[in-house]
């Protein structure tokens, strides 16, 4: 073709889905990658190139790859104000489904699935509940592909059930909502798909139906994709993007066109602005985690700083030192899924930023800041797996400075440190490795009588109770 091509003097290459060149593209395809090449075979020729699916990384990627960074960038804006965002923890996908599709029976729409058995499972169930509903997916012989799509095209009231193989160059007008029974593959993925909807400037409605099964599933769809590991890692902060957004307690199209570094005040239309969570005073914890972001020099995702934030020494904390960072086991009375979650909803605010290009570090923006400066509020939505404990480790060691350290208190944390660091040289390791001074404090805070209470102290788990358990005990209540 490239030959056949170089007898023409061709003027002008117009490349569809650009965003398929980038590598930092959610849907990279090398032979898309390949059009690079243009520039130099066609050294005279204009390259225009277009999406409707690309952050800023993408964006210069394309620019880079295409035109050797000598290009002019329109970008017309992402917001699409007339769909109406819905997100919902997915409980019952039927009845749900069926809610959202009631006083829709004569609208054209879309309901996106997973896989091809639910394609045809939903299809199917639709049908049963008096919806003009057909399946569509890649399993399907290309006439059956075409027959569907066909009928979809022309009738004002089918609903297309369907996997990703359904949209690509579909423009019809009127379709009035899209649904998704199951998570999308990423930000760029659910952009794409709900932009189906109301392209006549007309309202339509969309929802998104979150579940846990279904992260865990597109999880795998990544770890199965090829041995390329830097790819599967931008997809899975990608994926974390998303489920920052499915978890966002203010604005959902705030949330959405913040990933696309596009900035709007809240739109009205969105389940959140509609009907508004219940939201809690997070700042509090917000100044630990991005104080902890900031100490670990901004390079870590959320696993290592939840670690250090909960006093956990794995390997890397150790590793990198941060056991002995000050913001070290500033929250140990939250659980790993809390911080999470709470750590997504500062994502989806804007407070905190997924750096894709450097494998999902957490990084903190100007709001961030302004937070982490005292001069702002963080308000999140509240998240059902409430803390272990409220207290953090500070206001611990706060409660045995100012509240409990009387002389026997003192005394009995002189002795605690001093086992701590007789048991440490023994086995040539850190005094932190046996226990931080955070579970020290509790130690002298509670004065745990036996294994029951001891094993209940944040930093104590089953290996450390069985192994340092009689001997410390044996010193809080003086039996040594």
């Amino acid at each position: 073709m490239l030959t056949a091509l170089q007898k023409f003097p061709v003027g002008m290459f117009v490349i569809d889905e650009a965003h398929c060149i980038s590598k930092w593209g959610a849907n990279f395809r090398p032979e898309y990658a390949a059009l690079s090449e243009l520039i130099k075979i066609f050294p005279e020729a204009t390259i225009g190139a277009f999406t409707a699916t690309a952050d800023a990384a993408t964006q210069q990627d394309i620019i880079d790859k295409l035109t050797n960074n000598r290009a002019i960038k329109f970008v017309q804006g992402f917001d699409r104000p007339n769909l109406r965002l819905a997100v919902e923890a997915k409980t019952s996908w039927k009845s749900q489904l069926v809610s959202f599709l009631e006083n829709k029976q004569d609208c054209s729409g879309i309901v996106y699935c997973l896989s091809r058995k639910q394609t045809e499972e939903v299809a199917s169930f639709l049908r049963d509940k008096d919806f003009n509903a057909i399946a569509y997916h890649a399993g399907f012989d290309a006439k059956t592909r075409r027959e569907n799509q066909d009928h979809f095209m022309t009738d004002s009231s089918v609903v297309m059930v369907a996997t990703i193989a359904f949209g690509m160059g579909i423009d019809k007008p009127d379709i009035r909502f899209v649904a998704h029974v199951s998570l999308p593959g990423s930000m760029e993925a659910y952009y794409q798909e709900i932009g189906r909807a109301g392209r006549d400037g007309h309202p339509a409605e969309t929802l998104l139906l979150f579940g846990l099964g279904d992260l865990l599933q597109r999880r795998r769809f990544i770890e199965d994709d090829g041995d390329d590991e830097g790819h599967k890692n931008r997809e899975h902060k990608r994926l974390d993007s998303l489920v920052a957004y499915c978890e966002a307690p203010a604005c959902r199209r705030r949330a959405l066109l913040h990933y696309f570094s596009e900035q709007i005040q809240s739109c009205g239309n969105c389940d959140n602005c509609i009907d508004p969570p219940i939201l809690l005073d997070g700042t509090e914890l917000a100044k630990m985690v991005l104080s902890t972001v900031y100490r670990t020099g901004q390079l870590f995702g959320a696993v290592h700083i939840i670690d250090v934030l909960r006093g956990s020494l794995t390997e890397k904390v150790v590793e990198k030192g941060h056991e002995r960072l000050s913001v070290f086991g500033v929250a140990p009375g939250y659980s790993k899924s809390y911080l999470q979650g709470f750590i997504r909803q500062l994502v989806a605010a804007g407070h905190v930023t997924l750096n894709i290009k450097k494998f999902g570090g957490l990084e903190i923006s100007q709001s961030g800041s302004v937070i982490l400066r005292d001069e702002l509020k963080f308000e999140f939505k509240k998240i059902e797996d409430m803390p272990m404990e409220s207290k953090s480790s500070r206001s611990l060691k706060k409660s045995i400075t100012e509240h409990s350290y009387t002389d026997e208190n003192a005394e009995l944390f002189s002795r605690l440190k001093h086992k701590r660091l007789a048991i440490a040289q023994e086995q040539n390791v850190p005094a932190y490795v046996v226990f931080s001074d955070t579970v020290l404090y509790q130690m002298v805070d509670k004065k745990p009588a036996n294994e029951d209470e001891f094993s209940k102290l944040f930093g104590v788990g089953a290996k450390k109770l069985e192994k340092y358990g009689d001997v410390f005990l044996a010193i809080i209540n003086n039996e040594q």
